[in-house]
C-alpha cells in the first residue's frame, strides 16, 4: 500500500505489500541450473563430477560426447530418475527428486524420452501417444485406460503434427525407425511438457531422416514454448539445431559453445584448442 503524508511525501508501507504482494508467480529465464554437480552409480567412481550447466528458457540445448561420457547421466538428474551425490539442481526453482512432493506434481510437464524411446510394441500408435495423457486422469479412468473424447481428439491433433496421419491403428512394431521416433516424441508431447528430453533419438537413423526429427523437434519446440535438452554424438547436427552445445568428456563438462552467423562461439573456455574442436565438428560431420 503507498500513503502520503501532510507533506505529500510518498511512504511504502512494506507490511501491507507483504501481506498483498503485486505478483503472482517468480519466472527466471533459466530454467535448468545445475552447480557443481557430482554423480556416482556405485559409490566408487563418478560418473559425473562438478558440472555446471545453465539453460535458458525456450531454448534448445544439446549434450555432445563420446559414449559413457555422462551424458544419459545428465538427464536422468534432470527428470528427477537420479539425484547427485554432491552439489545442486533447480528445475524452476524444484529440486528434481521423486520424494520431492511438489516436483512429483510437475513431473508431467518434462516430457523424457529414452533411447530404447519405450513404446509398447504390440500397442497401436494412438495408444501410445495417449500414454502421455495418463497424469490429467483420474485414478478409475487410469487404471481402465478410459480417455475422454478431448483427450483422443487432441492426441489425432499432436498425431497430424508429427506426420502420421492415418497410422493411428498399426501397432509399434510395425514402424520404421524414424516412425517410431516420431511416436515417442508425440507421446511426449500429449504430456503438454515445457521441457523435453531427449537421449540419442536421432542415433542409427541416416542424415535426411535425422534432420526430419530435428525439424519436427524444432518445430514443435516454437510452437509449444518449450524447452529442449537433447543427447548428440554428432556434434555438427548438434549446431545446426541447437542454441548452444556443451560438450561432455569422461564426466565433465569441457567446452560450450554455439553457432552465431558462420561464427563457432566459445560460451566456455575450456582445455580444447581451436583445431580440436573444429576436428571434433568435421569428424562428427563425416559419420
Amino acid at each position: 500500500m503507498i500513503r502520503a503524508n501532510k507533506n505529500w511525501q510518498i511512504r511504502i508501507d512494506i507490511n501491507s505489500m507483504a501481506k498483498t504482494p503485486p505478483f503472482s508467480l517468480i519466472s527466471t529465464k533459466k530454467i535448468i541450473q545445475m552447480n557443481d554437480v557430482w554423480t556416482s552409480y556405485d559409490s566408487q567412481s563418478y560418473a559425473l563430477e562438478g558440472v555446471n550447466l545453465s539453460i535458458d528458457r525456450g531454448t534448445n540445448y544439446a549434450i555432445v560426447g563420446q559414449s559413457g561420457s555422462g551424458k544419459s547421466t545428465l538427464l536422468k538428474l534432470m527428470n528427477g530418475m537420479m539425484t547427485p551425490s554432491k552439489g545442486a539442481i533447480k528445475i524452476d526453482y524444484l529440486t528434481p527428486n521423486m520424494n520431492n512432493k511438489k516436483f512429483k506434481k510437475m513431473m508431467h510437464t518434462i516430457g523424457y524420452i529414452p533411447q530404447s524411446l519405450g513404446l509398447v510394441k504390440n500397442v497401436s500408435v494412438l495408444d501410445n501417444i495417449l500414454i502421455g495423457a495418463l497424469p490429467r486422469l483420474n485414478r478409475i479412468q487410469s487404471i481402465l485406460k478410459q480417455f475422454p473424447e478431448h483427450e483422443i481428439q487432441e492426441a489425432k491433433r499432436i498425431l497430424k503434427l508429427v506426420g502420421l496421419s492415418g497410422k493411428e491403428s498399426r501397432k509399434a512394431y510395425m514402424l520404421s525407425g524414424g516412425e517410431k521416433r516420431r511416436v515417442a516424441i508425440a507421446r511426449a508431447l500429449m504430456q503438454k511438457p515445457t521441457i523435453l528430453l531427449a537421449d540419442e533419438i536421432v542415433s542409427e537413423l541416416d542424415h535426411v531422416t535425422s534432420r526430419e526429427i530435428m525439424n519436427l523437434v524444432l518445430d514443435a519446440q516454437k510452437k509449444m514454448n518449450l524447452t529442449a535438452i537433447m543427447v548428440h554424438h554428432d556434434m555438427k547436427l548438434a549446431l545446426e539445431f541447437a542454441n548452444r552445445v556443451a560438450v561432455i568428456k569422461e564426466g565433465q563438462k569441457i567446452l560450450e559453445i554455439g553457432v552465431e552467423g558462420d561464427t563457432i562461439v566459445d560460451f566456455q573456455t575450456g582445455d580444447m584448442s581451436i583445431e580440436e574442436i573444429m576436428e571434433m565438428y568435421n569428424t562428427d560431420s563425416k559419420e
